[in-house]
C-alpha cells in the first residue's frame, strides 16, 4: 500500500488520469491526498470531481480557495471570474451530490508525521490547534447554516489572527490562513495582494513557511496554492503545486520514500487571469 500525494489539479482531468497511470494508482490498496483546488481555470472541472468523488475513501482531499469559489457561486454569493471554467458543474444534473460532497471536505488533514492543507498555517499554530480550527470551520461548512457561513466568507480583513475574533471573522480568517494564505508574520498577520515568488515577500513578511517561529515544524506539511513558488521538496514541506493549469506539471510524491512523479499538462491559461 502506497499513499500519493498530489497537487492542485484545477480541472485538468486528463492530466490526472495520466499521472495515476504513471504511479500505477491501485485502489485496492493505494490512497491519494489531494491538496485541494481540485476545480477551475481547467478545462473539466465536472469529470475531476467526479472521478475524486467516485474514489470514496481511498482519496482525501482538503478545501482550496477555488473549491470555496464554487460553492459560493453556486449559492449566489460570488459572481464567476471572466477565467473560470465551472459552468459544466453547475449544470450538471448530479450538481447538488457533487457541491454536498465537496462541502464535506476537510480544511486540513492529519496522519502521523504529515499533515495537508491547501495554503497553509500561520506560525502560532501548532497542529491541536490548527486541526482545532480546521474543526469549526467544517462544522459551519456542513451544518444547517454553510448558505450564511459562505455569504460572509469573502473578504481580506481582519488580517491578523487573534484568539479573541469570533463569528465570520474568525472563521474568515482561518480559511484566509488555510486556503489563501503565501506571505505572513511572525505574529500572524496574513498578506493576501502578493502572488508572486517566495524572494518577493513585502517587508516584514515572510513566506509561511519559512516564519520564524513555526509551530507547526514538528511535522511534514503538505500544500499546494502557490504556483509562483514551483516545486518545494524539503524536509518539513511538500508544496506541490507545479503549475498544471498553467502549462506546466501536475506532481506526486509518495509519501512512503519521498520519490517524485511528474506528467506535463496541455492545458494552459495566463497567469494572473
Amino acid at each position: 500500500m502506497a499513499t500519493y500525494a498530489i497537487g492542485d489539479v484545477q480541472g485538468c482531468a486528463d492530466a490526472l488520469r495520466q499521472l495515476l497511470a504513471a504511479i500505477g494508482f491501485e485502489r485496492r490498496r493505494d490512497r491519494l491526498w489531494f491538496v485541494g483546488d481540485l476545480v477551475n481555470r481547467g478545462p473539466d472541472s465536472l469529470a475531476t470531481l467526479r472521478l475524486v468523488k467516485d474514489l470514496g475513501e481511498r482519496a482525501v482531499t482538503v478545501l482550496g480557495n477555488h473549491d470555496f469559489h464554487l460553492l459560493a457561486v453556486a449559492c449566489g454569493y460570488a459572481k464567476q471570474h471572466r477565467n473560470d471554467t465551472l459552468g459544466e458543474v453547475l449544470a450538471a444534473p448530479d450538481r447538488d451530490e457533487l457541491l454536498a460532497w465537496l462541502r464535506q471536505r476537510p480544511m486540513l488533514h492529519v496522519e502521523g508525521s504529515w499533515a495537508m492543507v491547501h495554503a497553509g498555517l500561520l506560525p502560532q499554530w501548532d497542529l491541536a490547534q490548527a486541526q482545532a480550527l480546521a474543526r469549526e470551520v467544517e462544522a459551519a461548512l456542513r451544518g444547517a447554516g454553510w448558505r450564511a457561513f459562505l455569504a460572509q466568507l469573502y473578504g481580506d480583513t481582519p488580517d491578523t489572527w487573534s484568539e479573541d475574533l469570533r463569528g465570520a471573522d474568525r472563521l474568515r480568517v482561518i480559511v484566509n490562513a488555510m486556503a489563501r494564505m503565501r506571505f505572513c508574520t511572525p505574529g500572524g498577520r496574513i498578506e493576501l495582494r502578493t502572488k508572486g515568488e517566495s524572494a518577493k515577500a513585502p517587508p516584514g513578511f515572510f513566506p509561511w513557511f519559512d516564519a520564524p517561529g513555526r509551530a507547526s515544524r514538528d511535522h511534514t506539511l503538505v500544500c499546494g496554492h502557490w504556483s509562483t513558488l514551483g516545486l518545494k521538496l524539503r524536509p518539513d514541506l511538500l508544496a506541490l503545486d507545479s503549475g498544471c493549469v498553467w502549462g506546466g506539471q501536475l506532481s506526486a510524491v509518495r509519501l512512503e520514500d519521498r520519490k517524485l512523479f511528474q506528467v506535463q499538462c496541455k492545458q494552459r491559461q495566463v497567469p494572473g487571469q
